[in-house]
This record gives structure tokens, C-alpha cells and sequence, in this order.
């Protein structure tokens, strides 16, 4: 059974460049197959909801996982 023990273990074991939180100044280089903008930090891929392709925004790390990150635009 997975409990909040494994969602800690693996945040802990998460070798992003990223953390939850931080903000970032990024231009959208592509758009994901459902509509979020996509950026890369550091090589680190990251989904921006609202954000568009050719976008110069800055965004606030909301998750990541271990191959990616989610973010919003801060307004």
C-alpha cells in the first residue's frame, strides 16, 4: 500500500534543479499536447499552465516529478 510515506520518499529522492515555490524569469520554447506552454530550466522540462508558445514570463514552481515540473504564471 502507498501512503504519504512513499510521496515524502520520493520528494526527497527527487534530483530536479527545481523546487516547489521558486519562480523563474522563462520564455515558452513549445506548446504540450494539452495546451500548457512548455520551458526548460537548467535542461528540466516544465509545463506552464496558461502560457503560449514565444511567452517571456515569469512562473512559480507549483510539483515536479522525477522527469519534469509543473508551473504557473505569477501575475
Amino acid at each position: 500500500m502507498f501512503g504519504n510515506n512513499y510521496s515524502s520518499d520520493r520528494k526527497s529522492n527527487n534530483s530536479a534543479p527545481i523546487n516547489e515555490g521558486e519562480e523563474y524569469d522563462v520564455k515558452i520554447e513549445d506548446t504540450g499536447r494539452d495546451g500548457d506552454g512548455i520551458t526548460r530550466i537548467e535542461g528540466f522540462v516544465v509545463f506552464v499552465s496558461g502560457a503560449k508558445e514565444g511567452d517571456e514570463v515569469r512562473i512559480r514552481i507549483n510539483s515536479t516529478r522525477r522527469n519534469f515540473g509543473f508551473a504557473e504564471v505569477v501575475e
